[in-house]
């Protein structure tokens, strides 16, 4: 019991203890050994289905690095249905039967490629073997020009003392090695290009493959992702056949009026070159350049200026007049995808690296994912599923996955289409871009 104490004649009472009041913490080096210290610990319980996941995820990476070929040819295979299939389709309209519209746009691809190939390869290779003997002449003219420059001196000293018999020498071991690769590369690509053929002609029985295994509260949105898919791999590819022949084209008839030796290969190679992102530029431009030096500093400058010029109004007006709202990505991202894509499986990772970057953006719209510091308003998009939800289970009710299948796909196209004639009314995108 606490009495009052007697502190230089005042009397002072004890203070009365606040049962509500909380006392202050200990220091640490006050504490004894025995004070016990409450500390909160995470646990990591995993459960067996998490660890079962766990195991097949990384089963699943690795075969597909084991297999990356045949993932390689697989992915060419998609893109190529995806091109092709909006013909075939097209046909169907028109009241052609599938496999007469399927064989007649194979057909036509067939035929186009072949003539491509008569035309051009035999002129391309006469065409590079004069380039072949005309490369010293070439060199040294390239050469005396750098020369004029004191900080390309060096460069133009190097170019002058270039001997091909120790360049020839140590690529000797690595021809066949190419060589070998380049008739592998072939041999996927055929492989590739008939597997788009079976999968254009089983459409209907792997499509209702895939709805069979998926449960049908999904089947909209899964359809829904399966078109945009469709829409953004061939939008991929056919804007970038258009932009590589309006490469080639505009190259060749530049090079032909300013009267430049081998047109043909030099635009044929631009064309090609046009398909690689960024670095493509530089090396449409650099063969052009080299081949008008013997022209004379006029030509050469004429040429310098309309490629660039041409580049400009390419990555400016062309691009998005041709892929359209493809792809939809910010610069930003395109660079940030065409530096991982690169790193990680080279040449064919930067090919890839757009359309799977908005393949990604794609199915975060459509999964409904909420990224950080992003807020939408997608009600009006959540109700238009929940109808089209109704719609389908209306219409697909006791009927196969096959038939299932075609009706999810018809639904949303519908529903594509009205979204888009929306968009176009308020004059944006249908995805709001």
């Amino acid at each position: 019991m606490s009495t009052a104490r007697p502190i230089r004649g005042r009397t002072i009472a004890p203070r009365k203890r606040d049962p509500t009041r909380v006392a202050p913490e200990e220091p640490m080096e006050k504490r004894s050994p025995e004070t016990p210290i409450m500390t909160s610990l995470l646990r990591f319980e995993p459960t067996p289905k998490g660890l079962l996941f766990t195991v097949l995820a990384v089963a699943l990476a690795w075969v597909a690095l084991r297999l990356l070929p045949v993932v390689l040819v697989l992915v060419v295979a998609f893109f190529l249905v995806g091109t092709l299939n909006p013909a075939v389709e097209w046909l169907e309209k028109k009241k052609w039967k599938r496999g007469w519209s399927i064989g007649f746009v194979f057909g036509i691809m067939f035929v186009v490629t072949g003539l491509l190939m008569a035309l051009t390869i035999p002129s391309l290779l006469d065409q590079v073997a004069s380039l072949v003997k005309q490369e010293p002449e070439l060199r040294g003219r390239l050469a005396d020009i750098l020369a004029r420059s004191r900080p390309m001196a060096p460069l133009a000293e190097w170019l002058r003392n270039v001997h091909y018999e120790t360049l020839a020498k140590a690529s000797a071991g690595a021809a066949f090695e190419y060589s070998s690769r380049v008739a592998e590369t072939i041999a996927y690509l055929v492989s590739a290009v008939f597997l788009a053929l079976y999968i254009l002609i089983d459409r209907d029985r792997l499509r209702g493959g895939l709805f069979a295994v998926v449960p049908r509260p999904h089947h909209i949105r899964l359809s829904r992702i399966l078109l945009n898919l469709e829409t953004i791999v061939g939008g991929y590819i056919r804007g970038q056949v258009l932009t590589s022949a309006f490469m080639a084209g505009f190259t060749f008839v530049l090079l032909l009026v300013c009267r430049v030796h081998n047109a043909l290969a030099i635009a044929v190679f631009a064309g090609l070159a046009d398909i690689l992102p960024y670095i493509g530029v530089f090396l449409s431009v650099g063969p052009a350049l080299a081949a008008s030096v013997a022209k004379g500093p006029v030509i050469v400058g004429i040429v310098l200026v309309a490629m660039l010029a041409y580049e400009e109004f390419e990555s400016r007006f062309l691009v998005p007049k041709v892929y359209g709202s493809a792809l939809r990505l910010p610069s930003s991202v395109v660079l940030f995808a065409l530096l991982v894509g690169g790193t990680l499986m080279g040449m064919t990772g930067a090919l890839l690296a757009l359309p799977a970057a908005a393949a990604a953006r794609m199915l975060i719209e459509e999964l409904r994912i909420e990224l950080p510091g992003e807020e939408i308003d997608d009600s009006e998009q959540r109700a238009g599923d929940e109808r089209a939800e109704k719609e389908y289970e209306r219409r697909a009710e006791g009927m196969p996955a096959e038939q299932a299948a075609a009706i999810a796909v018809e639904i949303s196209e519908d529903r594509r289409e009205e979204e888009g004639e929306d968009a176009k009314a308020v004059g944006t995108s249908p995805n709001g871009a």
